[in-house]
């Protein structure tokens, strides 16, 4: 289905003032016509009757009239036929016989615009019959840039560990034809194929780098991972959102990772492991720091020739300094008043 935009029916204002110029007319006819008839004039009777008609029907014509806002569209059939679609802000006249399609009008999805959050299974009952009416009569589609924020999910990694993640998706329709009448419901669309994505992208990473692990498919080991690559897995899923939606006429402009953390059934194991390799790391920077230290002071003692010590000695030294070092707690030294040996 091709897009037709229908853009010389800008000229609602004028239409207008015809059709109420139109009502000012009938009346006058319906009244001359009865003035007319008193006089015996026959003549009359079929004015009385023409402007009748008018006044009855002429509310039809008005049907045709549509107004729109900026950055607004309307997709119009006639009698099952794509007319076309208005875009843009103006006041615009159609064929008052032709319909507004927007199947996804009545949509509650967890984004922003004109909808709300679809995990409510109810709605509100100050939601007065008037303002259903109203909503369920309002066909246009909004090509404002929308965010979709679509709830959590709980998803294997790569090596199996479950992660909660949540994306939020700008996005804007491009093609109202297609969004109309290639899919259902254009949104719902959307967010199925948004949940879809977000799952085939998320079990290519591991949560955090692990070794021997291929992210992008070259057979190559690389440290791609949810936590330290967001950027290139918020890609990812925006082009493979993008591929899956654009037979919708849907554009996707940025994808963005708005939560990630371990699913609570393995969070405090995991924030345990996390520690213990801190720890081990740090102890780790600690023991390389303080060999190299006493390695100058044993150099540094050498060439002054400040005291010959011999193997025994040296590494009862080198015990000493590394304890001092590497300890926890601040040393408390016990001072030697005798001979060395």
């Amino acid at each position: 289905m091709k897009e037709k935009v229908l853009n010389n029916r800008k000229n609602g204002m004028a239409m207008l003032v015809l059709f109420l110029l139109l009502y000012g007319a009938a009346i006058g006819v319906v009244v001359y016509g009865s003035l007319i008839v008193g006089g015996g004039n026959a003549y009359g009777g079929v004015l009385i009757g023409g402007g009748t008609v008018w006044l009855v029907a002429g509310w039809i014509p008005f049907c045709g009239l549509k107004i729109l806002k900026p950055q607004e569209a309307l997709v119009l059939t006639l009698f099952g036929n794509y007319v076309g679609t208005l875009k843009g802000e103006g006041f615009y006249f159609t064929n008052p016989f032709c319909s507004a399609v927007n199947p996804a009008s009545g949509t509650k999805l967890n984004q922003s615009g004109d909808v709300s959050s679809g995990s409510k299974k109810t709605v509100m009952a100050t939601v007065t019959a008037a303002a259903e009416l109203q909503e369920a009569a309002n066909k246009k589609i909004s090509l404002k840039i929308m965010t979709l924020n679509n709830s959590r999910q709980k998803i294997n990694d790569c090596l199996g560990n479950p992660v909660e993640i949540g994306i939020a998706v700008m996005w804007r329709v491009v093609d109202t034809a297609k969004a109309v009448f290639e899919v259902d419901n254009y949104k719902e669309y959307l967010s199925l194929q948004c949940d879809s994505a977000l799952r085939d992208i998320v079990r290519l990473y591991p949560y955090d780098v692990a070794p021997n692990v291929d992210t992008t498919g070259d057979g190559i080991a690389d440290e791609g991972s949810l936590r330290g690559s967001s950027e290139i897995v918020a890609s990812r899923i925006r082009d493979e959102i993008q591929q899956k939606v654009t037979e919708a006429g849907l554009e996707i402009l940025e994808a963005r990772i708005t939560y990630l953390a371990y699913a609570p059934e393995i969070a405090a194991v995991m924030l345990q492991r996390q520690q213990a390799t801190a720890v081990v790391d740090a102890r780790k920077v600690i023991v390389d720091s303080a060999v190299g230290m006493v390695e100058m002071a044993l150099e540094r003692l050498t060439e002054k020739n400040m005291v010959e010590l011999d193997e025994e000695r040296k590494a009862a030294m080198v015990s000493n300094l590394l304890v001092v070092l590497c300890g926890n707690k601040d040393p408390q030294p016990v001072v030697n008043s005798g001979s060395l040996y």
